[in-house]
């Protein structure tokens, strides 16, 4: 194992403590609780969002705590639910009395803690509604969608949700528009080798050299399908079949697109993937908005990426572009 760390079981607090100083305007930590984020300035007269989720995977899930996204969030350790602890203390720091907004990936850890701190949360007079992002494709039917696992789509749902809320909507207001984003994103990855866990000190899974799995989850679920390595254009052409025809995307549709590194992935092998999106766009008359490219959900140094997409109305297309605080975004 080659990290640049210090000891693998300070892996967590120093990456957090690293990451409040290089932008100690935009992020703080807790005063009661040292595994969870929250804005250097706390919003005021709006509705709170908050997160929470394993770390290995910034950006997510802490990298997003901004004006404009998140108010607070809850890390765990690498790949680890966090506590019901952590979670009920994000909930009270994003709270401001008008309720809070819970996004969560949709893993079992992550959504029983989260539903026993919001329990918690509303003995303690704290109204809030949840929602379970589920866009990866590769991990459930249409059919059985409740069951998919949330990954690089649910930054849309933070970036909707936390414009939203910004303007003062009120919590069913902003949990209707984020439910929205939700039920429009769909994800796909694939995988081209595995990351290292600071503690575990070996590989997630193995993978032959010359192969790549379709639809492997960001803690190394098992995907769709185990192949050979094929051309990138091929790659995407594939990817894009599945995504088009299970949201079902049709001429016309707006949307916008994320192509979004695993953690190896360099961008220019990114932006060849984005080459062959928009031309698959394009023939198909699907206009894409906005295209983003770059780290937006990694798996440590797993090399791979994934392609999101979100089917645009007015409404979500004004909040996804609304001013945001957070030095992983741009619009």
């Amino acid at each position: 194992m080659k990290k640049i760390i210090n000891k693998p079981i300070d892996f967590v607090e120093e990456s957090i403590d690293g990451l409040i100083k290089s932008h100690p305007y935009i992020y703080a930590l807790a005063k009661d609780n040292n595994r969870v984020i929250t804005r250097a300035i706390k919003g005021s007269n709006k509705v709170g969002i908050v997160t929470g989720g394993g770390s290995g995977h910034l950006p997510v899930f802490t990298g997003y705590v901004g004006k404009g996204f998140l108010d607070a969030c809850a890390i765990g350790s690498v790949f680890a639910s966090p506590s019901v602890e952590q979670m009920l203390s994000a909930i009270k720091n994003a709270d401001n009395g008008n309720g809070v907004l819970c996004i969560i990936g949709n893993y079992g850890g992550d959504v029983m803690n989260f539903e026993m701190a919001c329990e918690m949360a509303e003995a303690d007079g704290i109204k809030t509604k949840k929602v379970i992002v589920a866009d990866d494709i590769a991990s459930a039917s249409e059919a059985e969608k409740s069951k998919r696992r949330g990954i690089a789509g649910m930054i849309f749902v933070f970036k909707v949700a936390g414009a939203i809320a910004e303007t003062g909507a009120s919590l069913d207001d902003v949990f209707k528009t984020a439910s929205e984003t939700n039920n429009n994103i769909r994800t796909l990855g694939v995988a081209l080798s595995p990351c290292i866990l600071p503690e575990a000190g070996k590989p997630t899974f193995e993978i032959s050299d010359d192969e790549i799995e379709i639809g492997m989850g960001i803690h190394g679920e098992p995907g769709i399908k185990r192949e050979k390595l094929k051309p990138a254009n091929d790659l995407v052409d594939d990817l894009y079949k599945r995504i088009i025809e299970d949201s079902k995307l049709a001429e016309n549709n707006n949307i916008a697109v994320m192509i979004n590194s695993l953690g190896a992935t360099p961008l220019e092998e990114l932006y060849i993937v984005s080459k062959r999106i928009n031309e698959n766009l394009s023939n198909s008359k699907i206009n894409n908005v906005k295209t983003y490219v770059g780290r937006y959900a990694t798996s440590m140094e797993m090399a791979g990426m994934s392609i999101t997409t979100l089917k645009l109305n007015d409404n979500l297309k004004k909040y996804l572009f609304a001013d945001s605080e957070c030095p992983f975004w741009n619009n």
